[in-house]
């Protein structure tokens, strides 16, 4: 099955006439369920036997990554069980000194935020707090108040790349820049971004990006990665390194006796965050899913999504609905954000709207769509129909 912008045959059980949540959660495809019955399939015949082909499959699928993501081959990779995860375990593992300062932002996701406190009060670091959604409406405020959190001394900035209520792709290229012309690190979760929104780390110059595969990159819950520069793996501390982290790890299963130790050196890439048994049927769904994106190209994916957003947004607008879209066309992400007009009760008009047949979230009380490469424009004027019977 051949994918196409706007078709969506590859998901032929989905409910919904316009599924608008992919900033949520993204269906399973075609592909990715075949996948996944490939895996039971294989385990189901050969058990122990098929381990080894699955290693080999995981592989392949961190080439694939490192493609998605302009890391370049060999780039340090490792595959998680999500964004939280991720951030988790570079949290526990960045060398810090007490005292350090990192900058985070409110407004973000959680999941890029209490990681990050739990280091601080493990660590004695100090925790720097800047407004997220000043990048978006205030952006000559934002600039200033992080060039003078900068100017007193940051170790690191921690930054979604889209902003998971406004959609608000945030200036990666000027955090970046910034950040190491003082000396800064920059981490970036990379989870309503990666899919939808073109990303080169190399380009960028990202120190550590996280991710996870449920959203916009079209796999399952249960399965991330996690991306480091290469100059910055040799210092992390190997602190929730496993069994699987030494060099030679199944060494001692296989060769007879006498090969059991518990002294073999720890890997010196990313990778030995890939400490235990790994979730084999979420790292075969992503594969999958990868491919897809690779084929199509994330840059017309995104090209694609823009014109759908550009639809509805002047339809909902016209509504009487306020957008959250930046003006900044260069700022623009997968997600478009309402607010609702007065009087409207989003609660129940988001809860109308699935009865209708439209799947959208409701992040922190704004009406939020997020299409992506299956939606195609016609389904527009069925949403806009549906939004005007709803209220």
């Amino acid at each position: 099955m051949n994918p196409r912008l706007g078709d969506r045959s590859a998901f032929p059980q989905l409910e919904a006439r316009a599924y608008l949540n992919h900033a949520a959660i993204s269906p399973v495809s075609v592909q990715v369920s075949d996948a996944v019955t490939r895996v039971l399939g294989d385990y189901a015949r050969r058990g122990v036997g098929a381990v080894f082909d699955w290693v080999e499959q995981r592989g392949r699928l961190k080439e694939k990554l490192a493609t998605l993501l302009g890391a370049g081959a060999g780039a340090n990779l490792a595959l998680t069980a999500s964004t939280t995860r991720s951030l988790t375990d570079l949290a526990l593992c960045i060398p810090w000194q007490r005292g350090d300062r990192v900058a985070l932002l409110r407004g973000e996701f959680p999941a890029n935020v209490t990681p990050w406190q739990r280091a601080a009060e493990l660590f004695g670091l100090q925790l720097v707090w800047l407004d997220a959604d000043a990048f978006r409406t205030e952006p000559d405020a934002a600039w200033q108040a992080l060039s003078a959190e900068l100017e007193r001394g940051l170790r690191l900035l921690s930054v979604s790349a889209v902003q998971f209520q406004t959609g608000h792709r945030m200036p990666l290229p000027r955090l970046a820049r910034l950040c190491h012309e003082h000396g800064a690190e920059l981490c970036v979760d990379a989870i309503q971004a990666a899919g939808v929104v073109p990303l080169n780390v190399t380009e960028l110059q990202i120190d550590y990006l996280a991710c996870g595969s449920q959203k916009w990159l079209m796999g399952m819950e249960g399965v991330g990665f996690v991306y480091v520069a290469p100059s910055r793996v040799s210092a992390l501390r190997p602190i929730v390194a496993g069994w699987l982290s030494h060099e030679d790890p199944l060494q001692f299963l296989f060769q007879g006796a006498g090969h059991l130790r518990y002294d073999r050196p720890l890997r010196q890439s990313v990778d030995f965050l890939e400490g235990s048994a790994a979730n084999v049927l979420g790292a075969a769904a992503l594969d999958a899913s990868v491919s897809v994106l690779l084929e199509l190209g994330v840059e017309a994916v995104y090209d694609h999504v823009q014109a759908y957003l550009d639809r509805l947004e002047r339809g909902m607008i016209d509504l009487g609905f306020h957008s959250r879209r930046c003006e900044r066309t260069e700022e623009r992400s997968g997600i478009l954000s309402f607010d609702p007009p007065a009087g409207v009760d989003v609660v129940n008009l988001q809860q109308a709207l699935g009865k209708a047949g439209v799947s959208c979230s409701l992040p922190d009380g704004l009406l939020r769509f997020s299409p992506h490469y299956p939606n195609a424009f016609d389904e527009v004027p069925f949403v806009l129909r549906a939004v005007e019977s709803c209220l």
